[in-house]
């Protein structure tokens, strides 16, 4: 037999053999730490988070960047055309009636009572959420949904109510301006994203300040729009939930 051959052979009666129980057998190796590991993210950080971003939400950011100018016009103009301005964008029946679609985004343009408005923070900080976690056309889906919805929801029955005599011709310009509705639909459709024990609170807190709101009766046809809108932020639940897992994955 020839010596490759002899070899083979021992190879394999070799390979038969039990093997020994040594450490290396009983245990298998600790795989190696990794040469870059992921650092924990600060507080700073964290809470730089809750701000929009032009690369993290680019809709929020660009939105607040004009609504920050608006506001500022709204601060130092002429008030005169400020109101010119407001008047030429509320959403009243008479405008909703001739140019439906402008007024309908124009109006979005404005914050009632300006920088300092509580609506102001509310937008910024609940479609920056809304948008890291439903993406940026959801959250402007939502947000227009219930600006749309919610104005047309309150000003039609003005409309109706004109025509048939119990409300003055006066209410067809009814000063509506601003992103209020907006903003309590993505309060609405934010909820639906979080944790139980985070979302019965915020609605609860939510409802409260509406209904509080409607009960004071200082503009009771905005305030019923705001619950409107908080209610079409809830139905859009689905269309939020809608590829998170996906996103969280």
């Amino acid at each position: 037999m020839e010596p490759t051959a002899s070899a083979a052979r021992a190879a394999e009666l070799l390979d038969g053999v039990p093997r020994q129980r040594g450490p290396a057998a009983q245990s298998a190796p600790a795989p190696a730490p990794s040469a870059h590991p992921v650092p924990a993210r600060s507080p700073a950080r964290r809470l730089l988070r809750l701000l929009p971003t032009p690369t993290g939400t680019p809709f929020t950011f660009g939105y607040a960047a004009v609504l920050a100018v608006t506001s500022l016009i709204d601060q130092y103009a002429d008030p005169s055309l400020v109101h010119a301005l407001h008047q030429a964008s509320s959403t009243d029946v008479a405008h909703l009636l001739r140019t439906p679609v402008l007024v309908l985004l124009a109006s979005a343009l404005w914050v009632a009572g300006g920088l300092v408005s509580p609506y102001t923070l509310g937008f910024v900080l609940v479609l920056t959420a809304l948008e890291r976690r439903a993406g940026g056309l959801r959250a402007a889906g939502v947000f227009l949904l219930g600006h749309v919805l919610a104005t047309l929801a309150t000003e039609v029955p003005v409309g109706l109510a004109v025509l048939a005599g119990h409300l003055p011709d006066s209410s067809l310009h009814r000063m509506d301006y601003g992103i209020s509705f907006g903003v309590a639909a993505c309060v609405g459709s934010l909820a639906g994203l979080l944790t139980p024990w985070l979302r019965r609170p915020l609605l609860a807190l939510a409802g409260w300040i509406l209904v509080r709101d409607l009960i004071a009766f200082t503009d009771p046809m905005t305030d019923w729009g705001h619950l409107i809108s908080l209610a079409i932020g809830v139905a859009t639940w689905p269309l939020v939930r809608r590829g998170q897992p996906t996103r969280t994955a």
